[in-house]
């Protein structure tokens, strides 16, 4: 009897049945389909490509546009003892290819990639000797130019269809509104594609936006009342490092979080907040990408975000775990002026843009002509110091230029560190007898390091520190004289930002944009900036039932347990009738846990309406809780 996808679930996964639509499309892309699934944040989109993948002789085709995402994955399929490996900006040429030629060599079952990548000459020339099974395509709405994050490198990835026209495509989303759905399916030439879209109601999460007088003490208040992990989102550094001071002064224990800081602090300030050594991580939106943590209790967003699918995505990280969840926005009257001026701040005129554009080309001395297929290191700060750039301006035209294909910025990049031997065999056995301190690290890197004597290879200082039995500054202080005395040649990791010229530089006056695109671009911004505050102000209808509608899904009921919700259930049951059945709910469950289907069973004689009100109550109030199989337990 053939293996069977559950067997799969379970042999890496540990569970026993799938989700939602999971099995379905891990099916039809067992039926070699093109397949589209829109599953919301935390619906197990990863699961439906890499089960499959895992059914099939070959290499599953990963394409994804961040690297941190790309690691993450990568790693948590090689706990599972799952091959697999990733391409990314900063590999030098020897790395790319040695990892190619093991792809090629059936020694990678997934390998991810970015949609940069696939247009190189050297991907090109291995992609004929790898047997892809399976091409899946994550974050699709990227390649939608109607989409709120869209990236001109997607728009290469039909082009594998010439290459592979057997090989089947998955598209992967978690927020694609009809429109953008339409594009994705054209722009991938996706073929007669069995299209999925899951629920985007997340019953368990009651979603409220609160208008305050003080937002710090409203979110202390909240997270003061709701135990458990929590996320605070915040539009910039200086707040998260401002608002996470003013949590640990009345005794909240939490950290900030923003891409300023170095991989290294992220890492750590991520892993404590995991493993629940912080509760509360404040953070801007460089946070959570990739994040699989279910027992987040709230998400609590400081500043209304630019539109209702990134609001959506964020808010989306509480309550994996199927239990109630509190996804709350805070604002105040002026955020919604700055909402409307944000359309202007982010289309600048042309004249500026190609102004900026000419400053960074001066910044970075790139003359006409020349640059495309190159990274520069981009100083953003200094960039704005020295030409008297707004950093908000700036950003804004970068991801113009980005969208008009004439560059690719990643503010997050993390370059490895990087080794290459320059001394002969006799300066190597002369170290080993005159300095013998130096020569431990110096074995471990030929050890562990193929080629490493003939090419510049990435290297990790921890695992040699753990190889080598020694403290991380030892073998970096070791790496340091190795290289002062000529052995090595060492290039310590850095994180500075890169501007990747995808066209040469061009004379900012001959600049081309296309101006159809940059008008309507501006048009659905304004629309979606129209969307997020008709969200913030809607005061009488279901807030869960809002969202689900702006993403196509229009066949769900309200969710009972949102603010609104909340607030109109009340009114139509009295306080003295509210009490009674609160009175009766709590005395069934003190006899012992209950299924919800039973308690209304037993509670058949009271009005279904009423007594969701009540428990809904009692949820927030932290008096019960009720997990994903609907079983109610009183709260300790």
């Amino acid at each position: 009897m053939p293996i069977q996808p559950e067997q799969i679930l379970q042999q890496y996964w540990g569970f026993t049945s799938f989700r939602g639509e999971q099995k379905n499309i891990i099916n039809d892309v067992l039926a070699k389909k093109d397949v589209m699934a829109l599953l919301p944040t935390g619906g197990g989109k990863s699961i439906c490509f890499q089960i499959p993948a895992l059914m099939q002789e070959g290499v599953c085709l990963v394409i994804s546009p961040l690297i941190a995402l790309m690691k993450d994955q990568v790693e948590n399929l090689n706990k599972r003892n799952i091959a697999a490996t990733a391409i990314y900006s900063g590999m030098s040429f020897f790395e790319v290819k040695k990892t190619l030629q093991q792809v090629a060599n059936d020694e990678f079952k997934f390998l991810y990639i970015s949609p940069e990548r696939l247009e190189t000459s050297l991907f090109l020339e291995y992609l004929s000797h790898i047997n892809v099974c399976l091409i899946a395509i994550d974050e699709a709405h990227c390649i939608s130019q109607w989409g709120y994050d869209f990236r001109p490198p997607y728009l290469k990835i039909a082009t594998l269809r010439d290459d592979l026209p057997n090989t089947p495509f998955i598209a992967l989303t978690a927020s694609a509104t009809p429109l953008v759905q339409t594009d994705i399916v054209a722009k991938l030439k996706l073929n007669n594609a069995s299209i999925f879209q899951q629920s985007f109601a997340k019953p368990n999460l009651s979603y409220s936006v609160f208008n305050v007088d003080s937002k710090v003490n409203k979110a202390i208040d909240i997270l003061n009342k709701v135990t458990g992990s929590s996320i605070v989102y915040c539009n910039s550094r200086k707040l998260t490092k401002q608002i996470a001071m003013q949590l640990q002064q009345q005794g909240l224990q939490a950290d900030f979080y923003h891409a300023g800081l170095t991989q290294q602090e992220r890492s750590k300030k991520q892993e404590n907040w995991i493993n629940n050594k912080c509760r509360i991580i404040v953070c801007t939106n460089a946070f959570g990408m990739g994040i699989d943590k279910p027992d987040v209790r709230t998400v609590i967003h400081f500043n209304v975000p630019d539109c209702l699918e990134n609001y959506y995505q964020e808010a989306g990280r509480a309550g994996r775990d199927g239990k109630r969840a509190f996804a709350i926005l805070l604002y105040e009257k002026d955020d919604l002026l700055q909402l409307e001026k944000l359309v202007e701040e982010k289309f600048p005129s042309i004249e500026v843009i190609k102004k900026v554009y000419q400053h960074i080309a001066n910044y970075l001395q790139i003359p006409v002509g020349i640059g495309e297929g190159n990274y520069y290191d981009f100083n953003l700060l200094e960039f704005c110091n020295n030409f008297k750039v707004e950093y908000t301006l700036a950003i804004n035209v970068l991801r113009l230029l980005e969208q008009q294909g004439h560059i690719s910025f990643n503010e997050n990049i993390f370059l490895p560190s990087q080794v290459r031997f320059l001394a002969d065999k006799n300066i190597l056995n002369n170290i080993e007898q005159s300095h013998p301190q130096l020569d431990i690290v110096m074995k471990c890197l030929l050890r562990m390091y193929e080629g490493i004597y003939e090419n510049q290879v990435s290297i990790n200082e921890k695992l040699i520190a753990k190889n080598a039995k020694l403290s991380y500054e030892k073998v970096y202080a070791n790496l340091k004289s190795l290289q002062a005395y000529g052995v090595i040649e060492y290039l310590p990791q850095k994180e500075t930002p890169q501007l990747y010229f995808l066209l040469n530089r061009a004379s900012a006056q001959h600049l081309h944009l296309d101006l159809k695109l940059f008008e309507e671009r501006k048009k659905l911004y304004k629309e979606r900036i129209a969307v997020i505050m008709n969200y913030v102000q809607l005061n009488k209808n279901c807030r869960s039932k809002f969202i689900s509608n702006y993403f196509g899904d229009n066949n769900i009921d309200d969710c009972e347990c949102c603010d609104n919700c909340l607030a109109k259930n009340s009114k139509a049951i009295s306080q003295q009738e509210f009490e009674r059945i609160k009175a009766t709910v709590l005395s069934q469950l003190h006899k012992g846990d209950i299924n919800i289907e039973q308690l209304f069973l037993q509670l058949k004689n009271e009005k279904k309406k009423n007594l969701w009100t009540v428990i809904n109550f009692l949820i927030t109030e932290q008096r019960l809780t009720i997990d994903g199989n609907k079983n109610i337990t009183l709260s300790s």
